[in-house]
């Protein structure tokens, strides 16, 4: 008896099944045995797979085994075994269906390509995965280059599917391939562009996954939370996500917030308008007056005796404030500025501190204060500065001047006896 034919003479002598049943029902038979013994096949080496990876990491403290698993590494790799055992038994299960088993054939082997391409695409994921959990690439843009690895793998993958099916070289493809360069590349000139740019960020460190960056024409003010091929997500400040071309990081202006985070604090810069009819000269009695604030009371007792002894020797007219060098309450605001920042307990003292006199405006005379926070992180930075601020707001009567503001309804009085 012809194994070939087993079931066939089988069915034919014991059923006596006509010729054209019987050869069916032979094939439908060994099809039937082959998926079987390919889904058998499939489930040993997903779990014998599964098992060989974890025993080989079982000591090496090591997660790559489970991120193999979680992109399903093994699947695909049981899945082209299978094909393949398919495809070498097509010749007994179509013993007399020469067409079907050629298109068959055709079919897993287009199966195998496209599960090859999925098996290195999981193992690229895996690999990204686990960089990911290294603090050397954390912040590194590694999507960018598995997406073009893939986008080649892909080209390439269906260059061969077409050729298989068509059953012409793969030369003929490529030569075709090279004819439609130019449309490709402005099919593909988003990809290019973002491949150049991921890599120009990573070899100049000009963004990383975690930064704080604000490009305002685009509305994005917040963390970079993916950077790949195509695109960068921001994850803004009111938890909505802005996508921008990765190759925006290269062609427009972006602010990066990452030297403020990496530095020893995070800068105030913010000024209070003095009433410029307010600032004048401080009498004597003033001046002793105002040196009981403590943190100015050093400094006028060395500044007020020079002032006074150049005047003394200029044998200055008194009568008049202009002449002579007095003390203004201006200056000796500033200067308590200047002393209550460094006294200040979250201001960094080893980073730029003062306070200054800006241009005078319309509306007053700006004077700003410049410190580091030594607390950079954002609602304590706000509660810093809001605190320095509401003591300065509150010392100004100290000093006899005025903050200028727009006129409130409790600031206009009308005689209604007119």
């Amino acid at each position: 008896m012809n194994k070939k034919h087993f079931f066939y003479d089988l069915l034919q002598s014991e059923l006596g099944l006509s010729d054209q049943v019987a050869t069916i029902f032979s094939m439908l038979i060994k099809l039937l045995i082959i998926l079987i013994i390919a889904l058998v096949v499939y489930k040993l080496l997903t779990q014998i797979g599964q098992r060989t990876v974890a025993r080989l990491t079982k000591n090496t403290k090591t997660h790559f085994d489970d991120y193999l698993i979680e992109n399903r590494a093994f699947v695909y790799f049981s899945y082209i075994i299978v094909f393949i055992l398919i495809e070498l038994a097509l010749p007994l299960v179509f013993t007399d269906y020469q067409t079907l088993e050629f298109y068959t054939e055709k079919l897993l082997k287009v199966l195998v390509i496209v599960n090859v391409i999925r098996l290195i695409r999981s193992i690229l994921k895996s690999i990204k995965d686990f960089l990911k959990t290294l603090p050397l690439f954390a912040d590194k843009p590694i999507d960018s280059y598995i997406q073009v690895v893939m986008i080649i793998l892909w080209v390439f993958g269906i260059i061969i599917i077409f050729s298989v099916i068509t059953g012409k070289s793969l030369w003929e493809f490529f030569t075709a391939l090279g004819a439609i360069s130019a449309v490709l590349i402005l099919v593909f000139k988003d990809t290019i562009l973002g491949f150049v740019a991921s890599i120009q960020v990573s070899v100049n460190d000009t963004v990383r996954i975690g930064d704080w960056i604000t490009m305002e024409k685009y509305g994005a003010d917040g963390d970079v939370i993916e950077i790949n091929l195509a695109s960068v997500k921001i994850r803004n400040f009111d938890k909505t996500i802005t996508t921008l071309p990765t190759y925006y990081l290269i062609s427009d202006s972006f602010k990066n917030w990452r030297g403020m985070s990496e530095s020893g604090g995070r800068r105030i810069k913010r000024y209070l308008l003095i009433k410029s009819a307010s600032i004048r000269f401080l009498s004597d009695d003033e001046v002793k007056n105002i040196s009981k604030i403590e943190l100015l009371k050093p400094f006028i007792e060395v500044r007020k005796p020079e002032i006074d002894e150049h005047n003394q020797v200029k044998a200055v007219d008194k009568s008049l404030a202009i002449n002579g060098r007095h003390l203004t309450n201006f200056g000796l605001f500033r200067k308590y500025i200047d002393e209550y920042i460094a006294n200040h307990p979250q201001v960094n003292k080893d980073m730029l501190f003062m306070s200054r006199q800006l241009q005078q405006t319309p509306h007053g005379i700006p004077l700003e204060v410049y410190a580091f926070s030594s607390d950079k992180r954002w609602p304590f930075y706000e509660r810093i500065m809001a605190d320095i601020f509401d003591h300065l707001i509150a010392s100004i009567p100290y000093f006899k001047l005025e903050l200028y503001e727009y006129p409130g309804g409790t600031d206009l009085h009308f005689d209604r006896s007119e």
